[in-house]
Order: C-alpha cells, then sequence, then structure tokens
C-alpha cells in the first residue's frame, strides 16, 4: 500500500528533527502499532509555512491526508485509522476509554503554576493516584489488561511529557509509591514503536519553555 501521508510538528529551534507534540506522537504509535507505512512531513509551527497552512488552515498539528483529504485533531484522525486498517484492533473497551484523561491537563496546570501553594501538585498527584488504583485492580500491564489499546497510545506522550518536564522545571517526579504507574510507563516507553516515534529530552523541555516562562 502507498505511505500515508502525515505532517507533525517540527522540534523547537530544530525544524527538520521530530517536534516534541504529544498528539503528534500519539497518531504516529497508531501508525507503527498497526504497522501502516507512513510519510512524514515536519512543520515549523512557530513559523508555519505557507504549504503547512494550505493543508492546515487554523496551523494545528497532527494532520493526516485520508481519502485525499487533511484531517485534523488526534482523536479524529485515530479513530479513522482505526476503521479503515481495523488490524490489529487498538480498540479501547469503552469503559476503559476515559482513564487518565485529566492526567495531561493537571500537568499542564502544575508545569505552569508560579503559585507553590495553589494545590496544583496535589490535583495532579490525585489524577496519577486513580490511574495508579485502576491499573491496580487490573491484570495489567495496560489500561485495558494485557492488549495495548488506543488509551495507552494517547496516555504515553503525555506521561513522557510530565515526567520530562517536570524533572527538569519544577525537580518533580512521579512517587516511588505508585509502582503501578511507573511499571506502566515502563512497559509503554520500552516499545519499539515508542522509541520510533518520540521527541529527544532536550526538545521536549524546550518545546514547554515559553509557556513556563510566561
Amino acid at each position: 500500500m502507498a505511505a500515508l501521508e502525515i505532517c507533525v510538528k517540527g522540534a523547537v529551534g530544530a525544524p527538520d528533527v521530530l517536534g516534541d507534540c504529544p498528539f503528534s506522537q500519539r497518531v504516529l504509535l497508531t501508525l507503527e502499532e498497526k504497522k501502516l507505512p507512513y510519510k512524514i512531513h515536519l512543520a515549523n509551527v512557530s513559523g508555519k509555512p505557507q504549504w503547512f497552512l494550505d493543508i492546515s488552515p487554523e496551523g494545528k498539528v497532527p494532520v493526516m491526508k485520508l481519502d485525499g483529504k487533511w484531517v485534523a485533531d488526534s482523536d479524529v484522525i485515530v479513530g479513522i485509522l482505526e476503521e479503515k486498517y481495523p488490524e490489529p484492533s487498538l480498540k479501547t473497551p469503552p469503559e476503559f476509554a476515559s482513564v487518565g484523561s485529566k492526567i495531561f491537563g493537571s500537568f499542564v496546570t502544575f508545569l505552569t503554576s508560579k503559585d507553590p501553594s495553589d494545590g496544583s501538585d496535589k490535583a495532579l498527584l490525585n489524577e496519577l493516584e486513580s490511574l495508579e488504583n485502576h491499573l491496580k485492580t487490573r491484570p495489567g500491564p495496560f489500561v485495558a489488561g494485557e492488549k495495548l489499546t488506543a488509551v495507552d497510545l494517547s496516555l504515553a506522550p503525555k506521561l513522557y511529557h510530565l515526567e520530562i518536564a517536570l524533572g527538569h522545571y519544577k525537580k518533580w517526579s512521579v512517587p516511588e509509591s505508585l509502582t503501578n504507574v511507573r511499571s506502566y510507563t515502563n512497559a509503554l516507553f520500552s516499545r519499539d514503536s515508542f522509541e520510533k516515534t518520540k521527541a529527544k529530552k532536550e526538545f521536549v523541555v524546550a518545546g514547554w519553555a515559553s509557556k513556563v516562562n510566561k
């Protein structure tokens, strides 16, 4: 089959290198896990060249060419890929679809917070503890059990950003006591698909700098 075309973020300060967008990585992980051939276009999102605005008028990544049309939004793209290429299935059972869904928002709030007493660290910890409790009560290693599904591919890049950015900017890491969360992230980060599609640490740090230094 012909390679699918996808446009993702180029790295901050090095736009010809894969950048740090967790939503772009989620789609790349889906393509890797489904063993679909693809061709990457890297967009300099701080400079937004015309060719990129032509395919993504709002300047958002990722955008993917599906059935001759450029489609934005990782949720939409992943849904279409699952329909068009159902094997191997990455469908998440509906009851697990929202597991961990508030972690990323809580992470961003804590990362960008200038007030150490605003409770944003505790809010993030609560979300991670709820993921811990979910993983603890199920036969893992993944959210839905033994099989990797879409919810894991959505969480993996976000947990990667959380680990790197909070380690760098806040000297904060996931508590040792959350053993299931830690082994879950290890299981995700050690997959070949993750190794192939992750941004380098320094580009994750650079990607968050403008938000942290506001």
